[in-house]
């Protein structure tokens, strides 16, 4: 009996980037709005963040060859693209990256490039009808809920079944993403997922290994929001956690 599907998922956030900084700065000043470069798909790593995708190679390189990504995967975002990237070039991995959509960020629509403050501020109807609905399944006008980010996720994981079966692949994308990709393939709960999101944002370029059994429907995360390959290199990590009452 062959391979059926994927034998092994390690999901990684971008490194941190200037949007990341940027949102950081304003949440601390009380600003109600994030002074962003660019639009979301065009936001670029930090210096820090550079570094963090340059020691996550290091540690790829490290691995044995039996362990290191046959395979990856990206969102087509730059942060994530470029992280991507710059670990494969360090690692010495002779991968191409697969840049897809369906691992994009989530889309915050109406709420884009708001703080918490902003959102009170300026969107205080759908600050409450959040608050009502819940962060699983709020969706902000011109924007996704996380059960959307769901239905994209299940048509990814179904495709990486067909086109890389039994292998190992790498996806870097972005946090909501990870915690979603979680929630789909270990069957967690809304109640679950939401309870993991909030007790430790996912760091940047951290990593979490999902494994399962041939023949298994559900996986089990062996390794979660793990950023010691990171202080090993000598890179800073860093996380931004999520707007609690908003969005990610």
């Amino acid at each position: 009996m062959g391979a059926t599907g994927v034998s092994e998922l390690l999901l990684v956030r971008h490194g941190e980037s200037v949007g990341n900084t940027a949102a950081r700065a304003a949440q601390a000043a009380g600003e109600e709005v994030i002074d962003v470069p660019a639009r979301d798909p065009d936001v670029v790593l930090s210096p820090t963040g550079e570094e963090q995708a340059r020691a996550l190679g290091g540690w790829l390189g490290d691995l044995p060859p039996g362990d290191r990504p046959e395979s990856v995967w990206a969102s087509p975002y730059v942060r994530a693209a470029e992280t991507a990237r710059l670990a494969l070039e360090v690692g010495g991995l002779p991968t191409a990256v697969v840049l897809d959509e369906r691992l994009r960020d989530r889309e915050l629509g109406v709420l884009d490039r708001l703080t918490a403050a902003g959102v009170d501020a300026q969107q205080p109807d759908e600050a409450e009808r959040r608050r009502w609905v819940g962060k699983f399944y709020y969706r902000p006008p011109g924007g996704e809920s996380w059960a959307d980010l769901a239905l994209r996720i299940r048509s990814l994981l179904a495709d990486l079944d067909r086109y890389e079966d039994g292998r190992r692949v790498l996806l870097v994308c972005h946090d909501a993403v990870i915690m979603v990709i979680r929630y789909v393939c270990e069957g967690l709960t809304e109640e679950q997922v939401m309870a993991a999101s909030r007790a430790a944002p996912v760091a940047n370029a951290s990593v979490t290994r999902l494994v399962r059994a041939p023949g298994e429907r559900l996986w089990t995360a062996d390794v979660v929001n793990a950023v010691g390959h990171l202080e090993a290199r000598g890179a800073t990590p860093t996380a931004q956690p999520g707007r609690t009452d908003v969005g990610d």
